[in-house]
Order: C-alpha cells, then structure tokens, then sequence
C-alpha cells in the first residue's frame, strides 16, 4: 500500500528514485518502535538518512518504506525535518507500507515506483544507515554504465572464514572480499523482475544485488565509506555520535 506524502512535482524524464527501507523492528537493538526513530546527534537516525538523499543531486524522488504502526512517526519526521519540501522542491514523495522480510518491503516500494513512468533508477538504502552521504549516492549512480547495478563497498581488513557447525570449511582469498554496505543503484526494470522471480521462487536474499546475482545480472562494486555504518547495536549508536562530531 503505497500513501502519498506529497506532490510528485511534475514527472521527468528517466527518474532516479531512492528506497529508503525503514521498516526494522529494532529487535536487537531493543528500540521500541525501530532503530530508525532513535535519537543521533539530536535528531532520528532516519532524519540524517532521508537528509543526505535530499541534498544528493542525482535524485528525483525518494520512496520511505516503513511499518505500518510507524506511519505517522515517519510522516512526522519527513514534516519536522522538512523532506517534503525544500527549496521548493519535493523530494519525498511516497511513504509505502512495508513487509514481513527486508525483501518483502523493498518489492513494496518497487510497486510503488512503478507509479513514476519514467524510473530508469532505483537506489536502495538502509534508513538505519545515517552516515551515508549525497557524494556516496551519486557515485553510486553514475557508475552505473555497462552492468545492471552498483554496489558500494570496503575491501575486508581481516581474513575471513566460511564456518558450518563451527568449524571453517574454506578461507576465501582475501584480496576479493569485500564488506557490502548500501547505498545500492540498479535499473529498474531489471531489478523488478529479479524481485519478482524470487518471490515467484520463495527465494529470500540478504541484499538486493544477490537477487540481481542470482538471474545473471552484472554487478559492478565501487569503494564506500568505513563510516557508512549500520545502526544494529547500541554501540554503533555511540560510534556514529563520535563520527558526526568529529564530522562537524
């Protein structure tokens, strides 16, 4: 179900449309509500989030998927911080109902992208990943030439293990692995039917780009941020506190 948060602003030609999924629980974060409304250097971590795809200038619409008892928080949130409307423009433009599954809640905002005629790109992200910032999401676009999708990653510092039952079965070479973060960016059209075959298939991914890997589409990775940290437990609630002042 997909509710308007605003005008659309008039349709342009190939849209690039953000996916904010803020649809967590917070379970293990202990946050009553979801990590996403937890205060961050005075403000919800979903502020920081939704701000940063405001001020990217590769964006023409940002999408927010969150629960359904979380509606009116979201809402009051793009209001406060003034998301819908800046400098006259507006840039949140849908607020979408969201899943069981992260995966669930993305193909929500999908069908609701599909109300923008002209989507050419859709960038996935997680609302409880605050530290990301607008230079991050337009590399992320416009890298996306001559494969199906970008994602933004770091190299992995440490060796790492592939473990069954507790004990290793392989050691992967480090020099190709990579930590995943998001932003993501893919073609929609393509994104849309990888979505729709894993549904058909009951297959659930952790990412998006695994569902695009998993159909043969080319992926291609760029270097992210070490910043770009996921709010999962309260520590890295402290550590994104001490990235934002040492920001400012």
């Amino acid at each position: 179900m997909a509710i308007d948060a605003g005008d659309t602003g008039g349709e342009t030609t190939e849209m690039n449309l953000a996916l904010i999924v803020a649809a967590g629980k917070g379970t293990r974060m202990g946050a009553e509500g979801g990590k996403q409304f937890l205060p961050l250097a005075g403000k919800p971590v979903l502020a920081h989030t939704l701000a940063a795809f405001q001020q990217a200038s590769s964006i023409d619409a940002i999408i927010v998927i969150t629960a359904e008892e979380n509606f009116d928080r979201c809402l009051s949130v793009i209001d406060t911080y003034s998301i819908i409307k800046a400098n006259g423009a507006n840039r949140a433009n849908r607020i979408v109902i969201g899943g069981a599954e992260r995966q669930d809640s993305v193909y929500n905002g999908l069908q609701a992208a599909r109300e923008f005629e002209q989507a050419k790109v859709v960038v996935v992200h997680d609302g409880a990943r605050p530290l990301v910032t607008p230079r991050l999401i337009d590399d992320a676009i416009v890298n996306l030439v001559e494969c199906d999708g970008v994602v933004v990653g770091i190299p992995a510092k440490d060796t790492i293990k592939l473990v069954d039952d507790g004990f290793v079965i392989e050691t992967p070479d480090r020099s190709k692995t990579w930590q995943v973060q998001t932003p993501q960016a893919f073609l929609f059209e393509p994104l849309l039917r990888a979505h729709e075959k894993a549904r058909a298939e009951g297959f659930y991914g952790t990412d998006d780009s695994m569902l695009m890997e998993r159909y043969g589409s080319k992926i291609k990775v760029i270097t992210g941020l070490e910043e770009n940290i996921k709010i999962t437990t309260p520590i890295d609630l402290v550590l994104a506190e001490a990235i934002l002042k040492n920001r400012a």
